[in-house]
């Protein structure tokens, strides 16, 4: 009744406060498998979906207000993609996966965005973890390898000089937690994406050895 209730207050035209404190509260409670059955129908995934900025309607980022109701939309989405086998086959549905890469792209070079980077991040993670399909789906429909591998550059300020030579700033700012976050999340997402093909040494222009070690446990936001 209470994820009921969230719902029917998230549909409202309601102050940024009150949908911020509606998503921490859905946040908390998606860790629970029990009560996913009201959140996982398509409408609310839809609700979530907008309100994460993940409709193609949302031309850009330019409302700050906006970004804490976007970090807790995709907290909640990866809580609940994680925990319901309906929301990943809604996931599919909704073409989740083409809609974050979308976003992803927004976010580039704009500062202060690093949450909403590095959530959008994680649920891609998690998509191409749960669904092999959507891993082809991103090498090749939705050309996640250079879309990753330039976030990944970004991240850690590469330059190319060469085809195969890059050149750092090794005088620069160390990266921030945050940075550092969405430079891992992107080599998690990277990894599921290019570990079925044995031509990755020829696409990945990362010299670099990546070991999936990571705790699925801890993923509850």
């Amino acid at each position: 009744k209470l994820c009921e209730g969230i719902f029917k207050v998230l549909v409202k035209d309601v102050p940024t406060t009150c949908q911020v404190s509606c998503l921490e509260v859905l946040r908390i409670l998606s860790r629970d498998k029990k009560i996913l059955v009201p959140v996982t129908t398509k409408e609310n995934m839809q609700i979530l979906l907008r309100l994460a900025k993940l409709n193609e309607s949302d031309d850009s980022l330019e409302k700050v207000s906006e970004f804490p109701v976007i970090v807790e939309s995709l907290k909640c989405l990866c809580n609940i993609v994680f925990n319901s086998q309906m929301a990943q086959q809604l996931s599919l549905e909704l073409n989740l996966a083409a809609k974050l890469c979308n976003l992803l792209r927004k976010c580039k070079d704009r500062k202060f965005i690093n949450d909403i980077k590095c959530f959008d991040l994680r649920l891609l993670f998690l998509l191409s973890l749960l669904h092999t399909d959507i891993r082809s789906q991103l090498r090749y429909e939705l050309q996640g390898l250079p879309l990753l591998t330039q976030i990944l550059e970004s991240a850690f300020s590469i330059k190319w000089t060469d085809e195969y030579e890059s050149a750092i700033d090794h005088n620069g700012p160390p990266l921030s937690p945050q940075e550092t976050d969405c430079a891992i999340e992107a080599l998690k997402a990277l990894f599921n994406v290019t570990v079925d093909s044995w031509k990755v040494h020829k696409e990945v222009r990362l010299r670099m050895v990546f070991l999936p070690t990571w705790n699925l446990s801890g993923l509850f936001l």
